[in-house]
């Protein structure tokens, strides 16, 4: 997964490895699941949706312990969100929701769901029925539909989501073409 980074601290071969060492299940969304379907736009951090299972978070907590993970807190430094006194296990994950993470190997953030641009909710059961299963290195990573990586995008709405949405758009057209 070269060139995905806009930053030369983001490793997200090491972050999907771990995961992967972990056992997590995990749909894989965000920039870089639209990097795997052949966008160009690079991303600076891994977005998934895990399955919510006590067993799963147990082993995402695990993998985020290995990646030396800590809150990512608007308004607070690294430094300050290392300081916070927090126990990492599936009853913290669960409690959360989705929560955004820094690591020593970069931003991970866990989505509890993707949204769709009419608001529909799609938790990691329904994304994982649509998504494909693509070999990246070493690794079989479990990665969104195109189509749910655009409705995602769209109803997030930001201006990079919005940027990002012609050459997902011209993507999915190829591949129906």
């Amino acid at each position: 997964m070269d060139a995905v980074v806009s930053s030369s601290q983001f490793d997200p071969d090491r972050i999907l490895t771990v995961l992967d060492h972990h056992g997590v299940d995990y749909v894989l969304v965000g920039g870089v699941a639209g990097r795997v379907h052949g966008a160009q736009r690079a991303t600076a951090d891994i977005d998934c949706v895990p399955a919510t299972t006590q067993e799963n978070l147990e082993c995402l907590a695990s993998a985020l312990v290995e990646l030396n993970a800590r809150l990512r807190v608007g308004g607070m430094t690294d430094e300050e969100a290392r300081q916070l006194p927090l126990h990492l296990d599936a009853a913290t994950l669960a409690a959360f929701g989705s929560s955004t993470w820094t690591t020593d190997a970069g931003p991970l953030d866990v989505l509890v769901e993707l949204r769709d641009s009419s608001g529909g909710r799609h938790p990691y059961a329904d994304l994982a029925t649509r998504a494909s299963s693509v070999s990246v290195g070493e690794l079989t990573i479990c990665v969104a539909s195109l189509e749910d990586i655009i409705e995602s995008k769209r109803f997030a709405g930001r201006p990079k989501d919005l940027e990002a949405l012609p050459e997902l758009q011209a993507l999915l057209d190829a591949d129906n073409g």
